[in-house]
């Protein structure tokens, strides 16, 4: 389909076939130099760890269209350097950060006329995966794998702004304490969707994990980091093994420090303390921040700054944010990769 046919604005986030993909395989312990391909169906073993022992892990990152008509890719090396630990913690070869940018490029310009248009707060998403294929059956790492990077055009999170939503705390584990939570791989997923349908089925615009440990600690929203700001204008975020460091999160602690002068703290943040908060959010790369209006736990809802309105701190976060990646703020050194 021609992009003439794409209504901008009516853009979710959905599955787009686009014009190409990138794929690499890796056999006898390299990967091959890699190749843009038009078909969007992967033919693996029956036999792939993938599809038996989980062995698979993936990545999220945007490409932005400026002003000026560039391509932002925004901090492409921190998607690289986590899918490294991924891969890592699963046993499964790592794509070299030169590999990983390049491929996300080549497959940015392919793509190039799906990029929404600078101003309709839509973006490319970049979908990088490795998984495990060949023939195989006992439990064991793969004998071959796939590093393949695909793109669909997204549109603004919110349509009309920010908006709050409400959460609710969920009795299930999202990770184990010594387990792959700080991993993203598909398990941790997977292992999500029943509490998440529960909330959403409750009303609620996702769960909230507590951690495994002792179910006292906020750990993760749905698939997405918390973080809260306290009265005295501190920006707290936890910090816990089981938690994905998300390049988000990791962005705005940077951006609250020297942009906004905020003390940052990453610690514990205790369900009983939620008091200490003014504003909360979660934030990850599909809607860069949700502003959470309130949480609901043990049937009493804590509501910070409102449920209507988002709260002064956090839409700072956003505009800034938001600001750097569209090229409309001037971005920390090494943050933008032009295509």
């Amino acid at each position: 389909m021609g992009n003439e046919s794409i209504n901008w604005d009516k853009l979710g986030f959905d599955y787009i076939k686009t014009d190409k993909r990138y794929l690499s395989h890796w056999r006898n312990g390299e990967w091959d130099a890699g190749t843009l391909t038009e078909d969007n169906v992967l033919h693996i073993s029956e036999g792939s760890t993938a599809l038996h022992y989980g062995q698979q892990c993936f990545e999220g990152l945007k490409a932005y269209r400026c002003k000026d008509g560039s391509i932002n890719l925004f901090r492409p090396d921190q998607n690289a350097a986590r899918m490294q630990r991924s891969c890592a913690r699963l046993l499964m070869p790592q794509v070299s950060t030169e590999q990983f940018i390049e491929a996300c490029k080549a497959v940015v310009k392919a793509n190039e006329r799906f990029i929404p248009p600078y101003g309709t707060g839509g973006a490319l998403y970049l979908r990088p995966f490795v998984i495990g294929v060949g023939d195989n059956i006992g439990v064991r790492t793969a004998p071959e794998f796939i590093f393949s990077i695909f793109a669909i055009p997204v549109g603004a999170y919110f349509k009309g702004g920010l908006t709050p939503h409400n959460f609710l705390i969920s009795s299930y584990d999202r990770a184990a304490p010594q387990g792959t939570g700080a991993a993203k791989v598909g398990g941790n997923y997977a292992a999500s969707l029943m509490p998440g349908a529960q909330a959403k089925k409750a009303s609620f615009a996702d769960c909230i994990y507590l951690d495994p440990l002792t179910h006292s600690k906020i750990e993760e929203v749905g698939s997405a980091n918390f973080f809260g700001i306290t009265h005295d204008d501190k920006f707290v975020t936890p910090n816990s093994p089981s938690v994905l460091p998300g390049i988000t999160r990791l962005s705005l602690i940077e951006l609250a420090k020297t942009r906004l002068g905020l003390e940052v703290v990453e610690g514990d943040v205790f369900i009983d303390k939620l008091a200490d908060f003014k504003e909360a959010g979660a934030c990850g790369t599909a809607a860069v921040i949700t502003p959470i209006g309130g949480i609901e736990y043990q049937n009493k809802l804590h509501v910070f700054y409102s449920e209507k309105e988002v709260g002064p701190i956090t839409q700072k976060l956003y505009k800034e944010l938001t600001g750097v990646q569209t090229g409309d703020v001037e971005a920390p050194a090494g943050w933008i990769v032009k295509v």
